[in-house]
């Protein structure tokens, strides 16, 4: 596959992960998170808002291709 292609899909991989994992992170923030102290917030909002670059580092690694040698 050409890497123009595989960078094309990878982007439109990524917005769509970004917008899932958006709304998925504050579903569960809306139903879990009611009555929380402050610091119960910013550490969930800090841990999901890192934790997406996991899923997206293996799309970005995809659409690097393989390793030239």
């Amino acid at each position: 596959m050409p890497i123009r292609v595989r960078k094309f899909i990878g982007t439109i991989l990524i917005i769509i992960l970004v917008l899932f994992y958006a709304i998925v992170a504050n579903t569960i923030a809306v139903a879990t998170l009611g009555n929380a102290p402050w610091w119960g917030h910013l550490l969930y909002f800090a841990l999901t808002g890192l934790l997406w670059v996991l899923p997206a580092m293996v799309v970005i690694k995809w659409m690097a291709g393989p390793k030239q040698q």
